[in-house]
């Protein structure tokens, strides 16, 4: 199997974004006649079934045509969840003031996990709320970062 997810990224994003969406994850795992790629779709009104099956189409047309995945493999095309990871910086200024989970590539602030209030943009960083501690986190160095559900 080739393809990396950086590359499918690119080729389907602009796709994804012509529907009205936003690509919010590429996943591709397994290998052989088990690969699934994986395509995490969000928009600010939610997304339903069926806007699931109108990307998947469309997805479905360009990756026969450009066929960047060798072997066969399966497509899904889901919404992220209610724990939806950020990835973007649109998706960090978008979620203001919710709880986010994060977990860094290096440690900052002598750690790498944290969860707390993300309040604010700074420059290339976000700013989070634990408690009474504020950090600074840059963008560059998340790895990771989730929204943490809230239950009502």
């Amino acid at each position: 199997m080739s393809g990396d997810t950086a590359t499918l990224r690119a080729m389907l994003e602009p796709v994804v974004e012509s529907l009205g969406f936003d690509l919010v994850e590429v996943e591709l795992s397994g290998q052989g006649g088990r690969a699934i790629l994986r395509l995490y779709i969000d928009s600010h009104g939610g997304v339903t079934v069926d806007d699931c099956a109108k990307v998947s189409h469309q997805v479905s047309a360009v990756l026969d045509v450009e066929d960047p995945v060798s072997g066969q493999y399966t497509l899904e095309v889901s919404s992220p969840g209610l724990d939806r990871p950020l990835v973007k910086r649109r998706d960090f200024e978008r979620f203001l003031g919710e709880t986010v989970k994060v977990r860094m590539s290096r440690p900052a602030h002598g750690r790498r996990n944290f969860t707390g209030q993300l309040t604010r943009m700074e420059g290339g960083s976000i700013i989070l709320e634990a408690g009474a501690e504020s950090f600074s986190l840059p963008l560059e160095d998340i790895d990771k970062a989730r929204l943490v559900p809230r239950y009502k």
